[in-house]
């Protein structure tokens, strides 16, 4: 790098200086001829030329950063007589030796004062400068209060649907229970619940089972007079499931007891032999089946008809019995059927009904014209067997009169329950069975009992 800048200053600060020397010499204006140079000496041997000589010989030579080197910048900062220029950094030249670094600095000695009485500090109260109050800000309430959390809906349980009714009007009575049936001391062991609801799902069938008081008798405060059992014997693919459906007879004394003596009998005469009764089933034998279960029911009601009325003709039942035999081996499809009295036995196929029960014949129409012979008296109520083969998607309902009366007079209840119970995605539950079998008919009060099953 080119120290002409530098060596400019110099040549001016020289002259400069030179100048002010002669301004201040004596007054005589005549050239100083200066001490003799001595024989030595040459003419140009002047402290100038031989500071010339040293610029030119530290000089780089021209044109070695690639650029000429200019002429160099006047000195345009004014100056001040009388008052030296300050010098600026110099830089050392490349002969000259290096500075010696600096000596350090002695560490500086701490002198503590000697320890003295302690010095108490009064310090001046401290003044608090009194704040200016400010109102609040006036916030608004709901601003203030958190956000009411909206909680996450939860669909209720689904109820089971009131009951309704078929028919122009309403039933005369109410559809819930009014009045409570009166006990005594010595009648508590005879009292019943007002409803009964059971099921259960062996081999390819599901069972469904009700036994509920009337509208008349919720209102007068009388009991169930119809009984209903389900029970199983045995286990595993030899099981037996017995389903026992008693409807007493309102004109009957002692109704009520006489249905629930009627499911016990038959249910202590099954679980005695109900491994027999399982194999019959299995094997078909439905003329063994027949004349077993004929003789077992006809006993039965013996029985109860003589307890509970002395004199009272053969073809006079308390109480209706229809019983269901449910063999629970998934492979067997044949269903028993028996009973004695009124009642009643469908079949749901193809979401038509079908009365499975064997009529009793009509009395002959009278007709004007000559007197005819009294007609001969109607034959006992014969003993019901009926033997049915399962198939998927039937219901078979075997019920008490209080339903079955109904059911076969009032086409539009047949055909609202058909409609109901043939739902293809399968059987109802209980709830929703209970609720079926509490639809109404204006003219039909009685107890309703009744078991479905419904095959898979």
């Amino acid at each position: 790098m080119s120290q002409q800048p530098e060596d400019d200053w110099w040549n001016r600060l020289y002259d400069e200086s030179a100048d002010e020397c002669a301004d201040e010499s004596a007054p005589d204006p005549g050239p100083d001829p200066g001490p003799d140079p001595g024989p030595d000496s040459a003419p140009d041997d002047t402290l100038d030329a031989r500071f010339g000589s040293a610029v030119l010989a530290t000089a780089p030579p021209s044109g070695e950063e690639g650029q000429p080197p200019g002429p160099a910048a006047p000195d345009t900062a004014p100056r001040l007589r009388g008052i030296p220029r300050a010098e600026p950094l110099r830089v050392r030249a490349p002969w000259e030796p290096p500075l010696p670094p600096p000596r350090p600095r002695p560490p500086v000695r701490v002198v503590e004062p000697p320890a003295g009485p302690p010095v108490r500090t009064v310090e001046p109260p401290s003044v608090t400068p009194p704040v200016r109050a400010v109102p609040p800000t006036p916030v608004s309430r709901a601003a203030a209060e958190p956000p009411p959390v909206t909680p996450t809906p939860v669909s209720p349980a689904p109820r089971a649907p009131h009951p309704g009714h078929i028919g122009d009007g309403p039933p005369t009575y109410a559809a819930e229970p009014t009045a409570l049936p009166a006990a005594g001391a010595g009648e508590l062991g005879q009292l019943v619940a007002d409803t009964a609801l059971d099921g259960a799902r062996y081999g390819s069938g599901t069972l469904r089972a009700v036994s509920m008081r009337g509208d008349s008798a919720r209102y007068r405060g009388q009991p169930r007079r119809d009984s209903l059992l389900t029970a199983r014997f045995g286990s595993g693919t030899g099981a037996l499931v017995l389903v026992a459906v008693a409807g007493g007879v309102r004109a009957a004394e002692g109704a009520q007891r006489a249905a629930a003596d009627a499911c016990h009998w038959v249910g202590a005469a099954v679980a005695q032999s109900h491994a027999r009764l399982a194999e019959d089933i299995r094997a078909d034998r439905r003329g063994e089946l027949r004349s077993g279960l004929q003789r077992l029911a006809e006993r039965g009601f013996g029985r109860l008809r003589a307890a509970a009325e002395p004199g009272a003709q053969p073809g006079e039942h308390p109480a209706g019995l229809r019983c269901l035999l449910l063999p629970a081996d998934p492979e067997c499809r044949l269903r028993i059927v028996f009973g004695l009295g009124p009642g009643g036995l469908f079949r749901l196929r193809d979401g038509r009904w079908q009365d499975l029960e064997p009529r009793r014949p009509e009395p002959p129409h009278s007709e004007p014209g000559p007197p005819e012979p009294p007609p001969l008296p109607l034959p006992a109520d014969p003993f019901r067997f009926r033997a049915c083969v399962a198939r998927p998607g039937d219901t078979l309902l075997l019920c008490s009169a209080g339903l079955a009366e109904p059911l076969r007079e009032e086409p539009a209840l047949a055909a609202e329950l058909a409609g109901r119970w043939a739902d293809p995605d399968g059987p109802p539950g209980l709830a929703a069975f209970l609720a079926d079998t509490q639809l109404r008919v204006k003219g039909y009060a009685d107890d309703r009992t009744a078991a479905a099953v419904w095959e898979g």
